[in-house]
């Protein structure tokens, strides 16, 4: 692939993407469709009290979407639920411009560099984080 987006580091993350199974017993579970490409991410997370202790994803999408569900179930667990959220918002900010690399909260996201240029492909990049905000969201409202 000659396409600046698809670098080896992308590749490599995308194939641990592609290997990611949903866990047997999650805590909380979402998907998300993004229907202008036809992605789809179901992120499961496993968390015991404000931790994180457990990520499973399915994705059914392109080689960024699938890096950046590998790089969640690398990083999230042992973070906390705030900080997971945090992330989700400071991909999408670097991505759009408005937040720096020093911001990204887990190194591996600089990986996306190359994604910032092409807007068109920033939601594949965020689907995944999209899911776990989601996800996240629905443990909030049963303990609401």
């Amino acid at each position: 692939m000659s396409d600046p987006l698809y670098q080896a580091e992308i590749l490599a993350l995308a194939r641990d993407g592609r290997a990611l199974s949903r866990l047997d017993r999650p805590t909380v579970s979402a998907r998300v469709d993004n229907p202008i490409c036809g992605d789809r991410v179901t992120v499961d997370l496993a968390i015991e009290g404000d931790t994180v202790t457990g990520v499973g994803a399915k994705v059914q999408g392109c080689a960024l979407c699938q890096a950046a569900a590998a790089i969640i179930a690398q990083e999230a667990v042992g973070a906390r639920v705030e900080d997971l959220k945090s992330a989700a918002d400071t991909i999408a900010a670097y991505l759009s411009g408005t937040a720096s690399e020093a911001d990204l909260p887990w190194t591996r996201l600089s990986t996306f560099a190359p994604v910032r240029g092409a807007r068109s492909r920033h939601d594949c990049v965020v689907l995944p984080f999209k899911a776990t905000v989601k996800a996240l969201a629905s443990r909030e409202a049963v303990s609401s």
